[in-house]
């Protein structure tokens, strides 16, 4: 697929979730992949539904008065949790290319009266931020839908201080996808598609610039998410694909969280 095309085919896929407020995750699902009742309770309700694939905030080792950039920030819930914890000295970046999730980002900023976060409309290949302005950077099952995740992570080291640390989750693959996945449009948005094999996937991250690269944590793509899942359906339907296949697939996917450090030279 052409790179604008993609671009244009995930975005009008988010808006149409943020329009219907439909969540890609259960409840069930969400707490699987790492958010638990007590932070979920903390953020506005309309933020609290994920799209991602895990919890970046929960391993970013966040500290009062940092700066924090989310690339891909949807209806906001990484960057509000990231806010309580930077507190009023620290600020909060949210970036999303969809106009509807800006602005369900932005409504729910306003119910929660967060004055350290702000969204702000862009593409994660081009931030709409300065050189050297974050102390942290994180993303939530983003980066995978980018059709130039080198561009990406070349911004992202950009944008972070000398010094500032890199905590992501993404989907990965173990294996390669069947062509009738790779192509589905479902499967964009939903992440798989675009997903790369996971040693590409850190080699781009170390090609940027990054040092310490490591995966910190790794888990199977859940079965619940391949059954149950809206999208997942959309997907396996439009590829003629089985219940009993899907559960295969599951096990060429993964979930990983990576850090990564901007070195201080």
């Amino acid at each position: 697929m052409e790179e604008e095309k993609i671009k244009k085919m995930v975005r009008e896929g988010y808006a149409k979730i943020a329009k219907t407020e439909n969540c890609c995750c259960s409840p069930k699902i969400i707490k699987k992949i790492g958010y638990s009742k007590k932070e979920l309770k903390s953020v506005p309700k309309d933020a609290d539904f994920s799209l991602g694939c895990g919890n970046p905030v929960a391993l970013a080792s966040l500290k009062e008065g940092e700066t924090v950039l989310d690339l891909g920030s949807g209806a906001g819930l990484d960057c509000f949790l990231a806010a309580n914890i930077a507190g009023e000295k620290g600020n909060v970046i949210g970036v999303d290319m969809t106009p509807e999730m800006i602005d369900k980002a932005r409504e729910n900023c306003r119910k929660g009266n967060y004055n350290n976060v702000e969204f702000r409309l862009g593409e994660i290949e081009n931030l709409p931020v300065a050189d050297n302005i974050a102390d942290v950077i994180i993303s939530n099952c983003v980066i995978n839908l980018s059709p130039n995740k080198k561009r990406v992570f070349e911004e992202a080291f950009r944008t972070l201080k000398p010094g500032g640390r890199l905590m992501i989750s993404d989907i990965v693959l173990l294996q390669e996808l069947p062509e009738t996945v790779k192509k589905s449009v479902q499967a964009y948005i939903g992440c798989l598609s675009g997903a790369v094999m996971k040693d590409k996937y850190i080699k781009l991250i170390k090609d940027a610039g990054f040092q310490d690269v490591k995966i910190v944590e790794e888990t199977c793509f859940p079965i619940d998410f391949v059954v149950n899942d809206p999208t997942a359906k959309a997907i396996m339907k439009e590829s003629n694909i089985t219940v009993k296949n899907a559960k295969n697939l599951a096990s060429s996917v993964a979930s990983i969280k990576v850090y990564g450090v901007k070195p201080n030279n």
